[in-house]
């Protein structure tokens, strides 16, 4: 939701036309590139390094973390 907020904020300086434009599509073409950036990396990137670094892709299906070490019998 934050990243379409301003996205959509940048779109009308992205379309200006204005005295001054050239000026500020200099400065939101970046800032649109790193929210795109930004966005993608969070919801795909991030969640999958993460599981890896845990270890959870790497156990087999349907397998659960141990809790601790086995009881005694």
């Amino acid at each position: 939701m934050t990243v379409v907020a301003a996205f959509m904020g940048l779109l009308p300086i992205m379309w200006s036309t204005g005295a001054g434009a050239d000026v500020m599509k200099r400065i939101a073409a970046p800032m649109v590139g790193g929210l795109a950036a930004s966005f993608l990396l969070e919801l795909l990137v991030y969640p999958v390094l993460y599981g890896i670094w845990k270890g959870m892709l790497l156990e087999p299906l349907g397998a659960t973390p141990s809790s601790g070490p086995l009881p005694e019998k």
